[in-house]
């Protein structure tokens, strides 16, 4: 395909062309079918072509598609506001809404500063904010400054301020090199090292994602880590802030994965499937106790995008949320996650695969050429990208990353099908992906 005067994301890819998307399919100009088993990045959440969705948002566009956030109000973002909350822990009650991920990233961190200024006044020292290696926060300069993927991030370094970071919960390739549950959670209890080295008084939040994305596939963390974060944060005044941009929306079998063990964060940040990927959304969900300080103080938050509270973007929230409440989604997303949990076993039978991971329906798999030593590819044989081809000969679309390990090696992968997918359907997505990684393990014999 021509694509004329478009910057693509690399000019020198060669990508297929997608025309059209039904149900768990995308489908290329050639007509061929590809059951999409990653939702895109993790935002195409029930799937493509729902009619509601898109009916709510033309009926919206023929309504009003805009009034500037500074001078209107609009009642489709009062009503999506309130279906956000529904989904939240008690306490979570206020919502901002943005375009994107990386807005919402950057919202909470202005948000973590000025509750602390509206609480403490002006002079406050609590600025600084503590993330995680292996994380990924947006691609603004401030929200790269928060994550930690160095091949996203390396060039651009000059441009940012550099949060402190620690390491995450990457216990197949544990960086204190101890072995759970006898390193004690070792990896959550950095964090108060991080906050006492800081000291205290300059520490405003912590940034996390309950399940790391793309950065290491998947990673799901030990059942104490958020338990253990959660009361850190709290001992030390500390802003908990969750970024489930990937991991909300039912992705793990709950509407958000923080839920599983009972934290509530002080501020979680959803994007992505928030509209089902039919609208450009971001959002960040605050508890009462921050929200309310600035609206008892200076009355405004000291911030704000063009597209804030954008009512044809409301209208697809709202949309996508009764839709998946009235559908059971979550309810399926849990059990099919069970589902895969049972196909596992034959997964771990080829020899390229290391590590399957993850919680619900957001799991993912790390290659590697050596499984007794773990050892990765090295990175000239890009074996996350010959997985993928595999998968896409196949019919199924799957997410790739790399350099997780150093910031360098390392190749792994998110499969993430819709949440609202059949068994059947499932099982030919898993039965394609067992077919595409023998073809990987042959293909890769000898490239270690």
């Amino acid at each position: 395909m021509d694509l004329g005067h478009l910057i693509p994301r690399n000019f020198k890819g060669k990508l297929r062309t997608a025309v059209r998307g039904e149900g768990v399919y995308l489908y290329d100009e050639e007509g061929n079918a590809y059951m999409d088993g990653c939702c895109g990045a993790l935002l195409s959440n029930i799937g493509h072509g729902v009619r509601e969705i898109a009916d709510a948002i033309h009926e919206q566009l023929l309504t009003m598609e805009f009034a500037h956030p500074s001078r209107w109000n609009n009642r489709k973002s009062v009503e999506a506001a309130a279906e956000v909350a529904s989904l939240t822990q008690d306490g979570l009650d206020y919502v901002w809404f943005v375009s994107g991920g990386s807005e919402a990233i950057e919202s909470a961190m202005k948000m973590a500063r000025q509750y602390f200024v509206e609480r403490d006044g002006a002079g406050s020292g609590k600025f600084r904010m503590i993330a995680r290696w292996n994380s990924y926060h947006g691609g603004t300069t401030g929200t790269m400054g928060l994550a930690g993927n160095m091949g996203r991030r390396r060039i651009f370094a000059p441009l940012f301020l550099e949060a402190p970071k620690i390491q995450a919960h990457y216990c197949y390739r544990c960086p204190y090199n101890l072995e759970y549950p006898g390193c004690g959670v070792a990896c959550a209890h950095a964090l108060e090292d991080e906050i006492l080295r800081i000291g205290a008084e300059s520490v405003a939040a912590f940034f996390a994602e309950p399940v790391v994305g793309s950065t290491v596939g998947a990673l799901h963390p030990p059942k104490e880590y958020w338990p253990i974060v959660r009361e850190i944060c709290t001992k030390y005044d500390v802003l908990l802030v969750a970024d489930e941009i990937m991991s909300g929306m039912g992705r793990t079998g709950k509407p958000f994965c923080t839920q599983h063990w009972d934290v509530t964060p002080d501020i979680v940040c959803s994007a992505k499937a928030l509209s089902g990927g039919y609208a450009p959304v971001g959002a960040m969900i605050v508890s009462k106790v921050v929200a309310e300080t600035i609206r008892d103080g200076s009355g405004a938050f000291q911030h704000g995008f063009t597209y804030n509270g954008n009512p044809v973007t409301a209208a697809a929230v709202i949309a996508t949320i009764r839709y998946m409440k009235e559908n059971k989604v979550f309810e399926n997303a849990a059990e099919m996650g069970r589902f895969f949990d049972r196909k596992i076993p034959s997964l771990y039978e080829i020899p390229v695969v290391g590590e399957i991971r993850g919680m619900g329906m957001m799991r993912g798999i790390e290659i590697v050429a050596n499984r007794e030593t773990r050892a990765p590819f090295p990175p000239s044989v890009k074996a996350a990208a010959l997985v993928t081809e595999e998968c896409m000969k196949r019919g199924l679309v799957v997410y790739p990353g790399t350099g997780q390990i150093g910031g360098v090696a390392g190749d792994q992968f998110l499969f993430a099908p819709p949440l609202n997918v059949s068994r059947e359907e499932m099982d030919t997505m898993t039965a394609r992906l067992e077919e595409a990684l023998k073809a990987s393990s042959e293909a890769l014999k000898g490239k270690g």
